[in-house]
């Protein structure tokens, strides 16, 4: 079996991009006395195979600081980014938690992977650091009850619910296979997509997973065009999805594929082309269609270029964040929080609040489908060509 790690040594030039663990990043200088400054925390994987997707947040993160920057920061005090790569690892998360405390962040925006946000959560509750989520879509990310972690993002017992009723409503599938990377977001994801279809009274006709590490699906594909499904679902991200897309339509398996919004990623498509066709995922709304998201957009593309997946999330956590520290009572613990439980927010999309556990409320995930090798909301009866 081919590896990741064998694939990135055989082929890629491993290249350390931000240190060891962290990085001091513009928006005030490094050189800052500590009392004239506000540090925050960005954590994501910055390098490796998901690099993309965590620098995309952290670029939506950095243009919120810029504009806090140019209207004079906090109360005259320039807002200082440290990014910390957790390299989608949750080991190497907890190491990054644990150095972002050390240099003395008011509150984090991440992490990306929801295996990373669940151990990194406990040092930053441990310590009293707040930590905003733009993606960690797992349940237990806020059902262990910690007042400082929320996101900005849904959850996936909400998405699962959402891409099994969709498949046995609006798909009419009946033969399912599922597959999983077994990782807390991927097999958790695909757990609630189970959950649903079976209530539906639709029973898989494969579950299994493989590690986040492969990258040579034939055997399980083998196995999953064994079962005739006229469905497959994957809980799993992009890097995964573009070489388990090519590799099926090689093998023969014309079923539709179906996964979450770890897969939502230009890389996906740039990776699996016309493979990626009429694949459906679950996300959130599509920021184009939301009148208070032009601005960052303009914003965005004109310093970065087009936003990815997540830039938006990214933004939007930090400036829940950089609210807080700028109108609650102090930059304790207790009052950000607390600030945070009892306040709605005008994000880049939409007025943005949080339950009891730190879960936006409302509803959040709609269909979308690759079509002409982009991706578009799901209209109904819509397919693929």
């Amino acid at each position: 079996m081919i590896t990741r790690s064998l694939f990135l040594r055989m082929v890629l030039p491993v290249v350390s991009l931000f240190g060891a663990a962290t990085l001091m990043v513009g928006c005030g200088g490094s050189n800052a006395k500590d009392d004239e400054v506000i540090y925050i925390g960005v954590a994501g994987p910055f390098t490796g195979p998901q690099a993309k997707i965590g620098t995309d947040m952290a670029q939506g993160v950095d243009l919120a600081v810029a504009e806090w920057n140019e209207r004079g920061g906090i109360s005259g005090k320039k807002i200082v980014v440290i990014r910390g790569d957790d390299e989608a690892q949750p080991k190497q998360a907890t190491a990054v938690a644990q150095d972002l405390v050390a240099k003395k962040v008011v509150g984090v925006v991440g992490h990306f992977n929801s295996g990373c946000s669940i151990p990194a959560s406990e040092v930053f509750n441990d310590k009293k650091v707040v930590m905003i989520s733009p993606a960690s879509t797992n349940p237990r990310v806020t059902d262990r009850g910690y007042n400082g972690v929320f996101r900005v993002c849904g959850r996936d017992d909400q998405q699962g619910t959402v891409a099994g009723k969709f498949a046995i409503e609006q798909l009419k599938a009946s033969r399912i296979a599922i597959l999983h990377d077994k990782t807390t977001y991927g097999e958790g994801l695909a757990n609630e997509f189970k959950k649903t279809i079976e209530s539906l009274g639709v029973e898989p006709v494969y579950f299994g997973g493989v590690s986040k590490e492969e990258l040579d699906f034939r055997a399980v594909i083998s196995a999953i065009k064994a079962q005739n499904p006229d469905l497959w679902y994957f809980g799993g991200i992009y890097d995964q999805g573009g070489p388990l897309l090519n590799q099926a339509r090689q093998s023969g398996l014309t079923a539709p594929l179906m996964s979450g919004d770890g897969l939502i990623d230009k890389e996906l498509i740039k990776s699996a082309g016309k493979n990626a066709e009429g694949s459906y995922l679950t996300f959130g709304p599509d920021p184009a269609r939301v009148p208070t998201a032009k601005t960052f957009i303009a914003k965005y593309r004109a310093k970065h270029g087009e936003p990815g997946a997540y830039s938006i999330y990214g933004y939007d956590a930090a400036n829940v964040l950089l609210n807080a520290i700028a109108k609650s009572p102090s930059t304790k613990f207790d009052d950000l929080a607390d600030f945070i439980h009892g306040n709605t927010f005008d994000s880049a999309m939409g007025p943005l609040a949080f339950d009891e556990r730190g879960d936006i409320k409302g509803t959040y995930y709609i269909l979308w489908i690759v079509k002409d090798g982009e991706f578009v909301v799901w209209e109904k009866n819509e397919t693929a060509d």
